[in-house]
């Protein structure tokens, strides 16, 4: 393995990668649960979107690290799981339904497109295109977007619907035991995360499972671990079940793009973000080709999870957990892919986690996300109001393409008019006026939906 995984030359040891490979499982393994819970809602089966999210984050995470030698774990992504859920089930009310099958069918296609994106280095293309401070600002609309989920899942925030027209959000009752479990959720997961427990949000789940499972609160019973199965059923996986009847629909086209758009970024980030704390970019061409690498693997694994039955795998910020505690090379990814094809036999343990302990974990997943404001330089209008636009659109009307939408528009329009006049300050990749006709196109001739 020292050969192999290059460990002597990267200054690591076999113990130090595997435990660091534990580590990162730790920090993402609420997945396994949060996941099968938000997809669940979009009519796909728990289970299957369970052994769905197992398979392909052991795959692809252990694929990551024999062919890339990287440190990094995939797995569904956040955001990105939400998104598909919310475009599933808003567009039964529109004139253009989306099941779940044709959500996996976009997620299958933007895919293949991200893998040619990579092969043709467009992508280098639209990551020097997009202003970084929009790219700070879509990871911001999405943790505020998936903390809103999150608080409509417990009912810790609600909507009110007036007879006349018109709706108000407010806070859900204190009294019924989803809103107080989650606040408690909230609490234990934040403590543990202020003092760096390791495994921090899903020690939080585990300890609001058990709480749930108190008679007077009545959410979990463990009664049902007597008949419950530990052995997978793999026939419960729905192994391409995509549909592609409908792919020209006008939902699903946009699905397809914003899927393409908000990975192709998230997955940039995550890479060259973990590969600098790695020290990869010591050598710029040496770290370059890794994350190179990295995203051709990522490519594949966004296809293979849509054939697995869930939405988008990404790498996953929290591999720096495991970069933290000294893994180095492909070796604490192969552990960590390990452990997830291990997780396979925990489906029952899986079921018994309620919606307050998920709910508090994509509140705080959201948290994480909104750190990113800070590198956003407000005072700058320019930058200030897109960035705006793309936070508070993405929550606010529920939907993350809008949010990338406004955010590109307003740029354009804002540096281009102080650009005339004579402030060039701001420039205008060329690629970023061909994005700009695009979502003007999408709108006069689509619409909003």
């Amino acid at each position: 393995m020292e050969r192999f995984f290059k460990l002597k030359e990267l200054g690591s040891n076999v113990r130090t990668e595997i435990m660091a490979g534990i580590t990162t499982f730790m920090t993402m393994a609420y997945i396994l649960v949060v996941n099968p819970g938000i997809l669940s809602g979009a009519g796909l089966s728990f289970t299957s979107v369970f052994l769905a999210t197992a398979l392909a984050a052991g795959i692809f995470t252990i694929a990551m690290g024999l062919f890339v030698n990287f440190p990094v774990a995939l797995a569904p992504g956040m955001g990105l799981n939400a998104f598909f859920a919310t475009t599933v089930i808003t567009s039964q009310a529109s004139g253009h339904p989306i099941t779940p099958q044709m959500g996996l069918a976009a997620v299958f296609i933007s895919g293949i497109i991200f893998f040619i994106l990579t092969v043709t280095q467009v992508r280098q293309l639209l990551v020097v295109a997009i202003p970084d401070a929009l790219k700070h600002a879509i990871t911001v609309g999405i943790g505020l977007f998936i903390a809103i989920v999150g608080m409509k899942t417990s009912g810790l925030m609600t909507i009110l619907t007036f007879e006349g027209g018109g709706t108000l959000l407010t806070m859900g009752s204190l009294k019924e035991p989803t809103v107080w479990l989650t606040i408690a959720g909230l609490g234990i997961i934040g403590l543990l995360m202020v003092l760096r427990v390791k495994g921090a949000i899903l020690i939080g789940m585990l300890i609001i499972t058990l709480l749930g499972a108190i008679p007077a609160v009545g959410l979990v019973d463990f009664g049902t671990l007597k008949s419950a199965s530990w052995s997978p059923d793999f026939g419960e996986l729905n192994f391409w079940h995509m549909d592609f009847a409908d792919l020209f629909t006008t939902g699903l086209l946009t699905a397809i793009a914003t899927f393409t758009f908000v990975e192709l970024f998230d997955t940039f980030g995550t890479l060259v973000g973990t590969a600098n704390r790695a020290g990869f970019f010591k050598n710029k061409e040496e770290g370059n080709k890794k994350v190179g690498k990295a995203m051709f693997v990522d490519s594949v694994a966004v296809s293979g999870g849509a054939m697995l039955g869930t939405s988008t795998v990404t790498a996953y910020v929290e591999s720096s957990a495991g970069i933290a505690e000294g893994g180095r090379s492909g070796l604490t990814a192969v552990t960590t892919g390990v452990f997830f094809l291990l997780s396979l036999f925990l489906l029952p343990i899986a079921l018994l986690v309620p919606a307050p302990a998920t709910s508090a974990a994509l509140i705080i997943v959201g948290v994480l996300m909104v750190q990113s404001v800070k590198d956003i330089d407000f005072n700058d209008l320019v930058i200030g109001i897109p960035a705006f636009l793309t936070i508070t659109i993405m929550p606010f009307t529920y939907n993350i393409a809008n949010g990338i939408s406004f955010g590109i528009v307003s740029y354009v329009l804002l540096a281009f008019v102080t650009n005339m006049a004579g402030e060039k300050k701001h420039k205008i990749h060329w690629l970023m006026w061909v994005l700009f006709v695009v979502v003007i196109a999408r709108y006069v001739f689509v619409g909003g939906e």
